[in-house]
């Protein structure tokens, strides 16, 4: 997670610290939230009881009622128990059961290491692999195993390195599978000293295994890339910092000065970050207007945060947005937001869903985070569980069952790694010539195999800012702002609400 700064209405006059986050998911580098004081943004649609049967329970007196008990329990725990009980391991244990109870992987005690983690995060180091992700409380409702997923790499670090890609599961660290391990548990066997190695092994769809050795690093988040495809400006976005904003200013005035016609917005694989970062970036494109908004249960709890213009980016100059499945939370915020504006033309895949907005409290050196309300984008919509549909669908291909034996037989055969090692510098051609020769041993596509070579050739080097030979989302990108088309396709998109609305009237009436 990562934290959010609220600087907004009578917030900051509370004098309990907390920190507002708008994120997605655990990043097993150190990453979890921040310092405090912390808004992550989470639908709290679940199991469990209604919200009529919830609130007459939640009256005053069932409140004093089981506050009491549990005070009686904890007493009765110390005093009678057959031997002596360390207080901190029951007061843990208590606040631990209680935040499982609400069913929410977003709201959780902390205990005082991981509140020192958000303090070691705010430092900007810390020893990692460099994964952004997440675990299912309990069994998956399709009775698989719930092993940890992987939301994205973090570029540039030995996850990504590696070729973990969203979307994988983690099925075991270090031999021990994952099912049975706690996110607590996950994140300290995948958090470490740099310089030593954890095993992973790896599942990608449903039959392809791998193991894989990361050696920690420190672990320092890039903010943004940039550069000139041709008279178009590629700016990359990988997380939301306080300097995310900057950069990205620094990037649009290079652009200025190389007279670009059009903007591509990269937020793929950005797992989330400050929501002020959000509005910022939001308003280099926005003159004025509704960005992002949060509804609490509390309505005195409820912002509207709006851009805070001029714009930078004037408002000739088309923009597409890319997504992904690995785009979530604050980079939604921003996809949503220049969609429903009408700013931007969005390409790629659905994004990952992530609508929900947590605060975390210090308790004395432990802590808890917890959810307390939703975010809506401009057009009144919260996307949690839901995602953010693209203007126009752009998917890499998918491999096949025989796809996926063909690999872990080229994975197991460990043919890419070697050429790369002898070729770093391998070319195009190059790349070409190695991947029909593996199509003689293995039945894959072509593409697939170049897009393999290139992506290990990526690992072993500081990676380019883009990849236009093989990045196809990107390459649809370019196309629309070069064929003309951008106009027409910008009058015919519909705001989050819309599609909304005609998902919902599509669906069949209950008999």
């Amino acid at each position: 997670m990562d934290k959010l700064d609220y600087q907004s209405g009578n917030r900051s006059e509370r004098k309990a610290p907390f920190l507002w986050i708008v994120s997605t998911l655990v990043l097993c580098a150190v990453f979890v939230l921040a310092s405090v004081p912390p808004v992550i943004a989470q639908d709290r649609d679940g199991g469990g009881k209604s919200a009529d049967s919830a609130g007459q329970n939640a009256s005053p007196q069932n409140v004093r009622r089981y506050t009491s008990i549990i005070q009686n329990v904890f007493d009765f725990i110390q005093r009678h128990y057959v031997e002596e009980v360390d207080p901190q391991l029951v007061f843990e244990g208590a606040m631990t059961g209680m935040f499982n109870a609400l069913n929410d992987p977003y709201s959780s005690f902390l205990p005082e290491s991981e509140m020192a983690d958000l303090n070691d995060t705010t430092q900007g180091s810390f020893g990692g692999v460099g994964l952004y992700i997440s675990k299912p409380v309990g069994e998956n409702a399709d009775g698989r195993p719930p092993y940890v997923e992987v939301a994205s790499p973090i570029e540039d670090t030995p996850g990504w390195r590696a070729g973990i890609n969203p979307g994988d599961f983690i099925i075991e660290i270090d031999g021990e599978s994952t099912d049975k391990l706690t996110m607590d548990e996950v994140l300290a066997r995948l958090r470490g000293k740099p310089g030593l190695d954890v095993k992973l092994l790896i599942r990608r769809g449903e039959k392809l295994e791998f193991p894989v050795t990361l050696t920690r690093a420190i672990i320092e988040v890039p903010t943004t890339k940039h550069a000139m495809i041709g008279d178009t400006g590629y700016l990359k976005l990988i997380t939301f910092t306080p300097m995310t904003a900057n950069r990205a200013k620094d990037a649009i005035a290079e652009f200025k000065s190389e007279n670009y016609r059009s903007l591509i917005l990269d937020l793929r694989n950005n797992y989330g970050g400050l929501l002020n970062s959000a509005v910022d970036i939001c308003s280099l494109f926005l003159d004025g207007g509704v960005v992002v908004s949060t509804k609490s249960r509390i309505p005195a709890e409820n912002h509207v945060f709006s851009s805070r213009g001029p714009a930078l980016v004037s408002a000739d100059i088309p923009i597409i947005v890319l997504i992904n499945r690995g785009s979530a939370s604050a980079s939604e915020i921003v996809a949503g937001a220049l969609k429903d504006r009408g700013r931007a033309y969005l390409v790629g895949e659905k994004s990952y869903g992530k609508g929900s907005v947590q605060q975390v409290y210090p308790i004395d050196t432990a802590g808890f985070k917890i959810t307390t309300a939703r975010y809506y984008t401009p057009s009144d919509v919260n996307i949690d569980k839901i995602g953010i549909p693209p203007d126009r669908e752009v998917k890499f291909p998918d491999f096949t069952d025989a796809d996926a034996e063909q690999l872990n037989a080229l994975i197991k055969a460990n043919r890419i790694a070697p050429f790369i090692e002898a070729n770093p510098k391998a070319d195009a051609a190059g790349i070409d010539a190695f991947a029909r020769t593996l199509t003689r041993d293995y039945k894959l596509d072509l593409s697939l195999l170049k897009r393999l070579i290139r992506n290990e050739q990526n690992r072993t080097s500081i990676a380019p800012v883009y990849d236009l030979e093989y990045d196809v989302q990107l390459q649809e990108a370019l196309k629309v702002l070069g064929d003309g088309s951008y106009p027409a396709l910008m009058q015919s998109t519909k705001t989050l609400k819309a599609l909304q609305e005609e998902a919902s009237s599509d669906l069949p009436l209950a008999s």
